[in-house]
């Protein structure tokens, strides 16, 4: 019965989608301006006299692919040029996301009510959504990888803004088949932590929010660089240690990922500030050990609450000085006990606020009245 309302609907989108659909062969492809975007490298945004072009160049790791999406006005004639390719119509009233670092781009920008369906709710960590999901005003899809087709289909969201991890995704590619725009956020893949939270950007032209977006960005920017000048200020770069084991691996990040970018920006010594892999090195326990067992600092050590829970994952961690003297951070301040862990969902839009939060740990005679939002010492 699921399958044959889902074929029902598919037919209906697909004959419906023959008709006029308001095309103007009359409107000429006229560049205006290309959108400022100064840190991401993963998307552009190009203005032109009837619409916007968004190019996600870099959706997954070493994509070879380009995406092009073209937004058009509602009540606006579809330039001809651009009939075949994906058309969203804008400002997008109902959407479904499928990643929690959307969450708080929707809620800055003051769309989030636009929000219709979201997969595994209970991820999501912001109080204002779950408000509205317990509310019934955005609905639960299941999972990414099993979406519920049908109250998809039945919340008939104008965009579903995804994320891709390699290339193939069968859900979003089921989604595409029924004629609802499926846009690629792209934003993980970024090494420099600004250039993560300038998608803000992105999500913002879905809704007409450019300038919106362009400001709230230049004020998270303002902040970010106001933070790396002060950490400069102090003479000591502490030796620091970073990540935690998983299984029999440790999980390092690599010299050129985001996070090295913070510890860098901080004034600290990441002692694999050499390493030339933007994103997680995979190392033994011995190597690391080795390595960090004199560092100073242990900043980011998984989502542990407390030293006990270390020891008891793995006694290695107990032969670090930083264990043995209560210099290891992680970031949970947050209560995640009924939730994701706020870090993951608000830290790429506020990397100035986990910057601010580094130079506490490193450097807390800089910010002698300053409370760690993210980060917590582990006791």
């Amino acid at each position: 019965m699921r399958f044959l309302i889902l074929c029902i609907i598919n037919c209906m989108l697909f004959f419906s989608c023959k008709k006029d659909k308001g095309i103007d062969n009359s409107i000429p492809l006229k560049n205006t301006t290309p959108f400022e975007i100064k840190y991401a490298k993963g998307f552009t945004i190009t203005n032109f006299e009837s619409y916007k072009e968004i190019k996600v160049i870099s959706p997954w790791p070493d994509s070879k692919e380009t995406f092009h999406y073209y937004l058009v006005k509602k009540g606006k004639k579809i330039p001809s040029q651009i009939k075949n390719n994906i058309i969203i119509k804008t400002p997008i009233e109902k959407v479904v996301a499928m990643s929690t670092t959307n969450i708080p781009a929707l809620e800055y920008l003051s769309v989030d009510d636009r929000l219709v369906g979201f997969p595994n709710t209970k991820f999501i960590s912001s109080k204002r959504t779950k408000e509205r999901i317990d509310n019934g005003f955005i609905k639960d899809l299941n999972n990414n990888l099993d979406i519920n087709m049908e109250l998809l289909l039945d919340l008939q969201p104008e965009l579903v803004i995804g994320f891709s991890v390699n290339g193939n995704n069968k859900v979003l590619n089921q989604i595409e088949k029924f004629k609802i725009p499926v846009v690629l956020d792209g934003a993980w893949t970024e090494q420099h932590p600004l250039g993560r939270a300038e998608w803000i950007k992105f999500i913002g032209a879905f809704f007409d929010k450019e300038k919106e977006a362009d400001s709230i960005f230049k004020s998270i920017e303002i902040n970010y660089i106001k933070a790396k000048e002060m950490a400069l200020k102090s003479e000591e770069k502490p030796i620091v240690l970073s990540g935690s084991m998983f299984k029999d691996v440790w999980n390092i990040p690599g010299g050129k990922s985001f996070i090295a970018k913070y510890l860098e920006d901080a004034n600290t010594d990441y002692l694999w500030k050499n390493n030339k892999s933007n994103g997680s090195l995979q190392l033994n326990f011995e190597n690391v050990l080795e390595k960090g067992r004199n560092a100073k600092l242990w900043i980011g050590a998984g989502a542990f609450q407390n030293k006990e829970q270390m020891k008891a994952q793995h006694k290695g961690y107990t032969y670090f000085e930083a264990y043995k003297n209560n210099s290891i951070y992680s970031y949970t301040k947050q209560d995640y006990s009924n939730s994701g862990i706020l870090f993951y969902e608000l830290g790429p839009l506020r990397p100035d606020i986990i910057l601010k939060d580094i130079i506490n740990i490193a450097h807390p005679e800089l910010l002698p009245n300053y409370e760690s939002f993210f980060y917590k010492r582990l006791d």
